[in-house]
């Protein structure tokens, strides 16, 4: 065992990487925000049964990618593989419908999955979610459907492309179910060896297989929009006339169907093809019988949820850059024998804002300026003797060259006034 290797499927995100997280973070939590959604954090661990029940005891996730073990107590716990269960299940244990219905909500946080990690799917992950808790009409699931273009559209994401279906509900879905099984039960040797144990748990899951083989075969099946009752299509229909209303672009895909068991009704992906195969950044659609299967009264729900790590990759793809932090980047220079009153006028900098580094390992002038310069210092703030007798610091503009001395308790005023937001890459 390497001490100085990741396990298996997790990743380190650097400091150079790091950006891109805190501002996907920062414009989720400012579309939520514009959209009256709140933020909750749910336990990283929970009862296995709330997985079973939830996402289903024959999906994939359940049946093999669950991290579960046994506490001291000999409980079955789980690290959460998703966030909608433990959302749920805060949302039924807290009485959250009381305090105000519908409930809107959003999470961030890392899920765990065992599966065969790829480019943009590791063992541990981080998903970004939104859920809507009572809320039955086709408007809740326009809402997050709005929310997530609205959110990808603030990052510069253009090329996406949203594919919607209806799966139906407990009354029509049986019937469709049972036409699924008579196709599939007469091509069972063309179809691998999960979608023959598919067959009886999940039929509707074979309709979700990569294996190309099973694609082919899946192509010529029953399409669940011919087998909706009244009720669900023309929830449907109410649907896609407010996404055309609002110019939100769509395609339907009757081969969609996701791939946990509790979802009913709509479901959706937005869907990038740089991806490959993993195409889809954003995943969701409806589940009115969850609440109730952790024992709670029906309660109508809705929502999705993204991976972070295939959001960066995509953004990455499309060329898009990251935005640069608009405040100068300052680099205060001291000697040994004066870095204590430098401390303060770095301490004092920071305290107004300002990005602020300082040398921690008594280099000279020169190799400062030096380390200043990789730093990518806006301006430089010299405290030597010669500075402190007269209460002023030189300061020098890193780009342009120019120097000057500024008293001290001026010198932040100076910076911010002589052009916020310039850096040294920016003046290459």
């Amino acid at each position: 065992m390497l001490l100085t290797s990741v396990p298996r499927g997790t990743f380190d995100v650097l400091p150079k990487e790091v950006g891109w997280w805190h501002h996907i973070r920062d414009m989720a939590g400012r579309t939520c925000d514009q959209y009256g959604y709140e933020e909750i954090v749910t336990p990283i661990f929970e009862h296995t049964e709330l997985f079973v029940r939830t996402t289903g005891e024959t999906s994939d996730i359940v049946m093999r990618e669950m991290y579960t073990f046994d506490d001291r107590s000999e409980r079955s716990l789980t690290l959460r593989p998703e966030g909608t269960p433990g959302a749920g299940r805060a949302y039924l244990e807290h009485k959250l419908f009381l305090e105000k219905s519908p409930t809107r909500l959003y999470y961030f946080g890392p899920m765990f999955r065992y599966e065969r990690p790829q480019a943009g799917r590791q063992r541990q992950f981080n998903q970004f979610g939104v859920e809507v808790f009572g809320a039955a009409s086709y408007l809740a699931d326009a809402e997050v459907i709005a929310l997530g273009m609205d959110f990808l559209s603030s990052l510069g994401l253009k090329s996406l492309g949203v594919q919607l279906n209806s799966i139906g509900c407990d009354e029509c879905r049986p019937r469709y179910r049972d036409e699924l099984v008579s196709y599939f039960r007469t091509r069972t040797a063309d179809l691998c060896d999960d979608c023959r144990r598919r067959l009886e748990s999940n039929p509707l899951r074979i309709l979700d297989c990569k294996n190309e083989q099973c694609r082919a075969v899946a192509k010529g099946a029953p399409i669940t929009l011919d087998y909706l009752c009244p009720a669900c299509s023309a929830h449907f229909e109410a649907l896609l006339q407010v996404l055309r209303a609002q110019g939100l672009a769509f395609e339907i895909n009757t081969s969609l169907v996701r791939g946990l068991d509790y979802y009913t009704r709509t479901v959706f992906e937005f869907i990038y093809s740089g991806l490959g195969s993993q195409n889809a950044v954003l995943a969701g659609g409806r589940y009115d019988g969850l609440i109730e299967s952790l024992g709670g009264d029906p309660s109508p729900a809705v929502g999705w949820a993204m991976g972070i790590e295939r959001l960066v990759m995509t953004l990455e793809r499309e060329g898009i850059r990251l935005p640069e932090d608009p405040r100068p980047k300052v680099y205060v220079v001291a000697s040994q024998d004066t870095s204590t009153q430098g401390f303060d006028v770095a301490r004092r900098l920071r305290q107004t804002g300002l990005r602020v580094e300082m040398d921690l390992l008594s280099r000279g002038f020169k190799a400062q300026m030096k380390q200043a310069d990789r730093a990518g210092a806006a301006w430089a703030v010299f405290v030597g003797e010669d500075e402190i007798a007269k209460n002023m610091a030189t300061v020098r503009d890193m780009v342009g060259g120019a120097q000057q001395q500024v008293e001290f308790d001026r010198v932040a005023e100076f910076i911010k006034s002589s052009g916020a937001g310039r850096s040294v890459e920016n003046g290459r």
